[in-house]
């Protein structure tokens, strides 16, 4: 009864024309995001944080949120299309969904795409609803010390579950660590990591860091790839969206096993919408009756990946909501646009801002089914779209992202941030290694820190505190049990080289 009342007050809040409009919008903008390759959510979201100063706390987070899960929607589109994915987690279907198009089915195949993202979207809307309470509750058991463990398994995740090597993952993340905690110490107020320099005594802008290691980045990587001028490319014909009877009964079986993948896997901190929509093709491939003909253009290969991502696009936000720690690089810039509107992401946000927490909840439902109707009678729009070339786009954005830089402290010391941190994203893109490790220890630098030293000041310098409360404990061997995991693999591969070498 009581979910049923918070989900009451959650629709009452999400169903107000205001944040109805936002919703829309956040949809529309993540949708285009997905289509457009070369920005990303990421990106978009990093460059419309500035933005949200000045709006409500839900409709912010209800925009932003939209744009995250609009853009696994559009990346489909042009993955089935173009074989180009507009998102990363699209990347996969590609496969199959260029197959299917170029044998004239790209109809079905969309149709598979946005029918699958809709059931595991609602099913991971009710999912996160069903927990939210529950893990609210027990994370108030928490104290500092669990808090600290907890923050450091988020950590860990995120570099464990990196696609790049540990060695790489581990420094940025200590980087990120580093950079947050520049500035003035609030208990000591000493200066740290200032390098004698007046404007950062206040630290570093979050927004200019992610706007300059997201969008700036991606920009300047993107405009040197020839594939960024997509006037080259051939869109493929859709000629009617409506699946076969045969169709319909092969995707069912993959969009519900592909919703169970993602829904666990977006928990998991580290893990993202991609390793999920990877892992949904992967187990389609091996569950499949149909496995045979997974690559070239199975209807299974479409509807599990799209399945996994978007149910682990809604699950992403159970660890943020409930625990206060981002799994991904968007959840982290949701805990920048939370603390911008000062709400100390939390099991607190359930009790002090109901209206925000339930409210959010809500409107990803509503979000899912703004997006079936943005993606499939829209697609003649979508396809007019794609051939406009990028290079009339990125000057405008670049533009924004110095405004948005300069706009929230005004400080044209800001734009320089934005820029190095552009220069630093743009080598970590040249050497394919992803910068979501510094951001999540960027953003969770400051919360890891608070944690550890009230932690020591309770227990009077006694480290072993960590070690004695049982759950603090469990989270310390579960980060142990994710590093162990990781490096495995790589032991194996250095025994198998040595041995071959000798």
């Amino acid at each position: 009864m009581e979910l049923l009342n918070n989900l009451q007050l959650g629709f009452s809040t999400a169903l107000s024309w205001h944040n109805l409009l936002y919703a829309f919008g956040g949809c529309l903008v993540g949708t285009l995001i997905g289509i457009l390759p070369g920005l990303g959510p990421v990106a978009t979201i990093a460059m419309l944080l500035p933005v949200t100063y000045n709006l409500p706390p839900v409709s912010a987070l209800i925009m932003l949120a939209g744009i995250y899960y609009g853009a696994q929607y559009g990346g489909s589109t042009t993955a089935i299309l173009l074989k180009l994915p507009g998102e990363s987690s699209s990347a996969v279907t590609v496969i199959d969904g260029h197959a299917m198009a170029r044998q004239g089915r790209a109809g079905p195949a969309l149709t598979a795409a946005a029918i699958g993202s809709f059931v595991a979207g609602s099913f991971g809307v009710l999912l996160t609803a069903a927990l939210a309470a529950p893990l609210s509750e027990i994370a108030f058991r928490f104290g500092p010390a669990e808090y600290f463990s907890l923050m450091l398994l988020g950590l860990v995740g995120s570099v464990a579950l990196s696609p790049d090597s540990i060695d790489k993952s581990l420094g940025l993340m200590i980087l990120g660590l580093l950079l947050s905690l520049a500035g003035v110490d609030v208990n000591s107020g000493a200066l740290r990591f200032t390098g004698d320099i007046p404007e950062m005594m206040d630290g570093i802008e979050f927004t200019a860091l992610a706007m300059g290691v997201f969008g700036v980045a991606e920009i300047a990587y993107n405009l040197e790839q020839q594939a960024t001028d997509r006037t080259a490319g051939t869109v493929a014909p859709v000629s009617g969206l409506r699946p076969t009877a045969e169709d319909v009964r092969r995707m069912v079986p993959s969009i519900l096993r592909g919703t169970a993948i993602g829904s666990v896997l977006g928990i998991l901190p580290g893990a993202g919408v991609t390793i999920a929509a990877f892992a949904g093709y992967t187990i389609e491939k091996k569950l499949s009756r149909n496995a045979h003909e997974m690559g070239h253009g199975a209807i299974e290969g479409v509807a599990a990946p799209e399945s996994a991502n978007n149910a682990a696009a809604q699950t992403n936000f159970i660890p943020l909501l409930t625990l206060g720690v981002p799994g991904s690089a968007v959840m982290a810039l949701m805990v920048g646009a939370m603390m911008i509107h000062n709400i100390q992401p939390g099991p607190e946000v359930a009790t002090r801002h109901p209206d925000v927490f339930w409210g959010l909840i809500a409107s990803m439902w509503i979000g899912n089914l703004m997006l079936v109707v943005l993606n499939l009678p829209l697609i003649g729009l979508w396809i007019k779209l794609l051939s406009i070339p990028y290079r009339f786009l990125y000057p405008a954005i670049l533009v924004f992202c110095a405004v948005g830089a300069y706009s929230v402290r005004g400080s044209t010391f800001d734009v320089l941030i934005l820029a190095a941190f552009g220069v630093l994203g743009y080598a970590l893109a040249k050497l394919a290694v992803s910068p979501v490790p510094l951001l999540l220890g960027f953003v969770l630098g400051p919360m890891l820190e608070a944690s550890f030293r009230r932690t020591l000041a309770v227990s009077r310098g006694d480290y072993s505190v960590f070690f004695t409360r049982s759950l603090s404990l469990a989270l310390l061997l579960a980060a142990t049990a994710l590093v162990i995991s990781a490096l495995i693999p790589a032991i194996r591969r250095r025994h198998a080289a040595l041995a071959t070498s000798a």
